[in-house]
């Protein structure tokens, strides 16, 4: 969504052959997920034992606020394009993280009627309008620490990648041993002290930033709205004072459903009119190809999003955790994911190039398909492990590593890809609406994905009542699991129809003229 030509770029220090930005914007950016994903991992266990809510609704209390953590970054981003900047923008959302995870601290006292509700929401409001400044945004200066025809970007946003895995891998383990263990308030603290610690490290590292991520118009930004305040300050009092309109779309879920709908509606309707009559046709196909693409998201982030809901849960109840003779908290198993990226995405970009140089590689169109085949396989490997060790007994843990092994090689397969298929098929005049329709589809999976995980609801803790819910929770993942597998496939079958409309050769020879010219 940025111009990436913010600020001439410049020669200044440099760690590993890279700019001592990049560095910075890799701790600022593994506090932030630390902070993230901590809190997640505790979220629907917070929900179900300390507020007593029960899991459909805490389900979809969980589905609304992840939805609404991926809406607002298309507003923090076109305000950070327009008026504030990336780096001030990134700076202002950890701001209001940092207060959301700290109001999550004081946990009062437990039950659905709890006077410390009201404090709760308003966390989960902070957080969804940080996130919303800072995530569409540092990684935005990223690219801009280089030029474009850099060679050293894409290893670049490799390393943030990493960045982000570990802090999601460490705030897990971290947050969730002391949320479950010591207490909720001591997790959600923790949380609270790695997205300050971002803060300082990004605050800190601006000399580091070569000047990239500035305000487009300084002087419109200081200019004087009605000769009270400057435009700055009002975007940041508007932005704080939003914090009121989510804390009241959180509590209400069929409002957001409803919000998300319309605006899918409308974003896809506008793209479904300039392409019938403003487009040429092979940029209408490749719209159509994009549509397709995007179409899938929902179903891919409900299934997968189950991992800090209804799985989490599973885990907790159903799981046997021991260890050496010790449980380990249900949290801590959100920290696999991270795990298997960080060790499994080189392995995936080395195959793909590997493939490629023999003429194997699959089209970007079967990658989708083969992510939402393991995503559903996952499930089913579970269901037949839980099936295989019945009569009351607990799940063996190796089956939670294996469906968060297929989960990770699944994701592995499709977020990456979309987003660089977004890229390619999207005209530059409307680069930023694609991608922003990108994320309001995966918003879109997230709220399925409370949806489902409110379906899962009733897995008890002993007796027929756990057994009933138990055998309910896995019929559904049985399931969604061989929806997903059946869906993996038809568009593995289809997918030379939908590389057709995306007419990539045409891409090749553009590139290569333009290599050729400069």
């Amino acid at each position: 969504m940025s111009s990436e030509l913010s600020a001439p770029h410049q020669e200044g220090s440099t760690i590993l052959g890279h700019p001592t930005g990049l560095f910075v914007l890799f701790f600022a950016e593994m506090w932030e997920r630390f902070s993230y994903y901590g809190m997640r991992a505790l979220l629907i266990l917070y929900l179900t034992k300390h507020f007593l809510f029960d899991d459909g609704a805490s389900g979809l209390i969980y589905g609304a606020y992840t939805s609404l953590v991926y809406i607002t970054p298309v507003i923090g981003g076109y305000l950070a394009d327009k008026y504030i900047g990336q780096r001030k923008a990134v700076l202002f959302g950890g701001v209001l993280i940092a207060i959301g995870h700290i109001l999550l601290g004081f946990e009062g006292e437990g039950g659905t009627d709890s006077s410390a509700l009201p404090l709760f929401w308003g966390a989960l409001s902070f957080i969804i309008v940080g996130t919303g400044f800072l995530k569409a945004n540092i990684s935005s200066i990223v690219g801009q620490l280089y030029p474009r025809d850099d060679a050293r970007r894409d290893p670049a946003y490799t390393i943030f990648y990493m960045g982000i895995n570990l802090g999601a891998f460490l705030g897990s383990i971290i947050c969730g041993i002391l949320g479950e263990k010591v207490g909720w308030g001591w997790g959600f603290g923790a949380a609270a002290v790695g997205m300050i610690a971002g803060v300082i490290v990004f605050a800190r590292g601006k000399k580091h930033l070569l000047g990239q991520g500035e305000p487009p118009n300084p002087e419109m930004l200081a200019k004087k709205m009605g000769g009270v305040i400057n435009m700055e300050w009002l975007i940041y009092i508007l932005s704080f004072l939003s914090v009121g309109i989510f804390w009241i779309l959180v509590q209400r879920t069929q409002v957001v459903g409803w919000l998300l709908g319309t605006t899918a509606l409308v974003v896809v309707g506008y793209l479904l009119y300039d392409a019938c009559f403003k487009m040429e046709s092979v940029d209408r196909d490749r719209l159509f190809a994009a549509l397709f693409l995007m179409a899938l998201q929902p179903l891919f982030w409900g299934l997968f999003e189950q991992a800090g809901s209804s799985l989490n849960l599973y885990t907790d109840r159903n799981v046997d955790r021991n260890f050496f003779g010790f449980e380990v908290p249900a949290s801590v198993f959100q920290s696999i994911n991270a795990f298997y990226i960080f060790a499994l995405a080189p392995v995936f970009a080395w195959g793909w190039q590997w493939l490629n140089k023999r003429g194997l590689e699959p089209s970007m169109t079967a990658k989708f398909g083969l992510g939402l085949l393991q995503l559903g396989a996952g499930f089913l490997v579970l269901v037949a492990g839980a099936a295989a060790t019945a009569d009351g007994n607990l799940t063996p843990v190796i089956f939670i590593f294996l469906i968060y092994l297929l989960h990770t090689t699944g994701e592995l397969c499709l977020s990456p890809v979309g987003l660089s298929a977004m890229s390619k098929l999207s005209l530059p005049r409307m680069l930023s609406l694609i991608m922003g329709t990108w994320f309001l589809s995966t918003a879109g999976g997230n709220f399925v994905a409370g949806k489902i995980a409110a379906a899962t609801g009733g897995a008890g803790h002993g007796g027929e009542a756990a057994a009933e819910g138990v055998g309910s929770i896995l019929g559904i993942y049985n399931k969604i699991g061989w929806v997903s597998v059946g869906v993996g496939v038809a568009v593995i079958v289809i997918s030379p129809l939908i590389t057709r409309l995306m007419h990539l050769d045409q891409i090749r020879v553009a590139e290569d003229a333009t290599a050729t010219e400069s």
